[in-house]
């Protein structure tokens, strides 16, 4: 007798544009994962500059969303984040590749991010994207003692076939 393993049949979510009616649910979950969260008028600002924004919908509800600047042959995120009661299920991930694939599209060569040095499962994530730190900017982000430096980080965007940057 063989086992046959049962697979969840739920399907994955959904990625669409972000809309300027999605920014009170974005609000809510910007709000509930970061100590230091974006307003209200940040998103708004990114949407009407055009800004490639995106939100991450389990069936009609959003569980994500990301953020990314290009310009100039390079992109930049701004913003990836999963609901906390939906982290761990590789949302995250997906809604990086996404802005990655976004930022091809657009031309971009390469990609630029910040993480808090306090954050190490954002930073193993963008390491296994291949994401290389290149920098540290001091005193970047607030936090509860006074300010906290980011990490630099960066990623050729090489072709499609390559799913990531080589370790130097």
């Amino acid at each position: 007798m063989s086992a046959v393993v049962a697979r969840d049949a739920s399907p994955q979510p959904a990625l669409r544009p972000m809309r300027s009616a999605d920014l009170d649910v974005v609000m809510e979950i910007e709000r509930r994962a970061y100590p230091f969260p974006w307003t209200h008028g940040i998103f708004r600002d990114c949407l009407q500059a055009g800004y490639p924004s995106w939100v991450m919908l389990d069936g009609d509800h959003i569980i994500g969303y990301g953020v990314v600047s290009i310009a100039a042959g390079e992109a930049h995120v701004l913003n990836v984040c999963v609901a906390p009661e939906e982290q761990g299920h590789g949302h995250g991930r997906r809604l990086l590749r996404a802005l990655v694939r976004v930022a091809r599209g657009h031309g971009a060569e390469r990609m630029f991010l910040e993480v808090r040095p306090s954050n190490p499962n954002a930073i193993a994530l963008y390491h296994d994207e291949g994401f290389n730190e290149i920098g540290r900017r001091p005193r970047y982000y607030p936090a509860h003692e006074g300010r906290e430096d980011a990490i630099v980080m960066a990623m050729e965007l090489l072709d499609d076939d390559i799913d990531r940057m080589p370790a130097l």
